[in-house]
């Protein structure tokens, strides 16, 4: 499944390929535009995303 959201260091929407096989996954990967590292986080239901975060890991 295929999610456009916002990257939280340089503001570009960009889109990741979600794996819905896990109902509750978190992990890091780079923006495809600026290259830092975000965490996301998200959860399916019944094949339908619920919820989606995505954090600079940057406190």
């Amino acid at each position: 499944m295929e999610h456009f959201f916002q990257c939280p260091y340089c503001w570009e929407e960009i889109s990741m390929l979600l794996d819905i096989s896990e109902p509750s996954q978190s992990y890091i990967e780079d923006c495809e535009v600026c290259c830092n590292p975000i965490e996301v986080s998200m959860n399916f239901e019944d094949g339908e995303l619920t919820s989606f975060d995505a954090f600079s890991i940057e406190q």
